[in-house]
């Protein structure tokens, strides 16, 4: 049975400027430059170099009333069409809205002449193999990680070649080929778990002294009570010394769990290049903060579309290819001009937003001490500008300030607030400092325990619970104190 209905639905409409605007905003300066370039080449109306006459940005030809409608049509979105790429989390709109490494000082990262990835295949094609084996092996490097393990089991392996690439290899062959590739550099090369990459590397010392070979039968043998510090169980089981397992663990922290991570790889987020969004300057009585504009090339419209576009509004020619031309080129202009709009309010939202941090915590940026941050969220910020929580969120993501004591992730001035004893409100940055010193100075026979860490915050005034002790402790990724126990 058919039923009719009137039903109310509430849409929030998107403009172009503003469907641009979302998409540009989160856009770093390193991404932005790409993005201005592939506009430049797609859209002939659009030209590098200032505008010569301002005044005509907003006065462009009369637009054809035969278009008018069709262009309403076309101005509007629901925000449906771009919430898979736009929606952001709740948990970024609440007061944790930084991530466990906002907490450490970003240092500049470089990049490596040749990626790890091509470091490993330069040496593989010097081995004598197979034509088989050199599929096999190259197959193999594409499944290591950036650490570098290889982290898919070789069944799954062999399934994806002979369904992939129709090679059928077996888990035998691929064995062989990997013991070749564990051959290679860096030492832990292919490995498959932490005991194999430590064995892999262990394995290269020179097994005449002592403490190596003695390290080999502990990682062999031991691994999992060496893993979680039961020293007295392996001092029991193979009657050594306190000593000797001193100079065990010695030649075990001479290893490298992440034996990639040495390698500056193209693709690892540890080499990218971090161009800053923001440079500021101190000067003797003030700030100067003003936006990176490295490459950035000033947009205009092309005065050869506009001109053709008028040429063809004069004309009184109704026929369809005159419509259509007239549509295409009052088109390729719109979306320029939605383009140049679009970058002038990014860069507007932006210092807009970098100005109410700078303000907020002003003592900070002088000298860069972070006992001077202040208690901040995006909450805080957005007040401060009067812009939607979001959009403070979309400027704090992946955007960095040079300062003149280092570069930043603007997601570092970020932290939740926590009451003294006496009232005032202090930084969770301040608390965490407290914690990391405190156990940089434990007794390393002897850890202090959550619960100890607590009673010393609570002594010193900070009103805070032992699971937040915790919390803030995995944070700074500092293990519990029985892993962090050394004889």
């Amino acid at each position: 049975m058919l039923r009719q209905k009137l039903q109310q639905k509430l849409l929030q409409k998107l403009s172009p400027q503003q469907i641009q605007m979302i998409k540009l905003l989160e856009i770093p300066t390193l991404q932005i430059e790409q993005r201005i370039k592939k506009e430049l080449e797609e859209n002939p109306a659009l030209e590098e170099g200032a505008d010569e006459d301002e005044k005509n940005l907003d006065e462009q030809v009369q637009e054809d009333e035969e278009f008018e409608e069709k262009d309403k049509d076309q101005e509007e979105f629901t925000i449906d069409d771009y919430i898979d790429d736009d929606e952001i989390p709740e948990y970024r709109l609440q007061a944790g809205n930084y991530s466990r490494d906002d907490d450490k000082r970003m240092e500049i990262p470089f990049s490596a002449g040749s990626s790890f990835h091509e470091n490993l295949e330069s040496q593989l094609i010097l081995r004598e193999l197979t034509d088989k084996q050199k599929i096999l092996g190259e197959y193999i490097l594409g499944n290591i990680d950036e650490d570098g393990y290889l982290r898919r089991e070789l069944t799954n392996i062999v399934d994806d070649l002979a369904f992939l690439q129709n090679i059928n290899a077996t888990e035998e062959e691929l064995e062989e080929v990997l013991e070749i590739i564990q051959d290679l550099e860096p030492a832990g090369v292919g490995a498959r778990s932490l005991r194999e990459c430590l064995l892999l590397q262990i394995k290269r010392r020179d097994q005449t002294v002592p403490a190596v070979k003695l390290s080999e039968t502990i990682l062999e043998n031991y691994f999992e009570e060496f893993s979680k510090r039961h020293y007295d169980k392996i001092i029991g089981r193979l009657n050594i010394s306190e000593e000797e397992l001193k100079t065990v663990i010695d030649e075990i922290l001479k290893l490298s769990p992440k034996p990639g991570s040495a390698y500056g790889d193209s693709y690892s987020k540890t080499a990218q290049q971090i161009i800053p969004d923001f440079i500021l300057e101190l000067t003797e009585d003030s700030f100067d903060l003003h936006l990176n504009s490295r490459n950035l090339p000033e947009l205009r419209l092309s005065k050869a579309y506009n001109e053709m576009l008028q040429s063809y509004s004069r004309q009184k020619n109704t026929k369809k290819e005159m419509k259509d031309a007239v549509l295409f080129v009052k088109q390729k202009i719109d979306s320029a001009k939605w383009f140049i709009d679009a970058i002038k309010q990014r860069q507007n939202t932006l210092l807009i937003t970098m100005n109410a941090i700078l303000k907020y915590q002003e003592e900070y940026f002088i000298e860069g001490d972070e006992t001077k941050l202040k208690p901040m969220i995006l909450k805080d910020v957005a007040e401060m500008t009067g812009l939607d929580i979001s959009t403070v969120s979309r400027v704090a993501n992946s955007k960095y300030i040079q300062t003149h004591f280092g570069i930043f992730p603007l997601k570092f001035f970020f932290s939740e607030g926590l009451q003294t004893d006496s009232g005032e409100e202090v930084s969770t940055r301040e608390i965490k400092r407290i914690l990391q010193d405190c156990i940089d100075n434990e007794e390393k026979r002897r850890p202090l325990t959550d619960e100890r860490l607590t009673e010393i915050l609570q002594e010193k005034g900070y009103q805070i619970a032992r699971r937040t002790v915790a919390k803030y402790r995995e944070q700074l990724n500092i293990p519990v104190a029985r892993l962090r126990k050394e004889i």
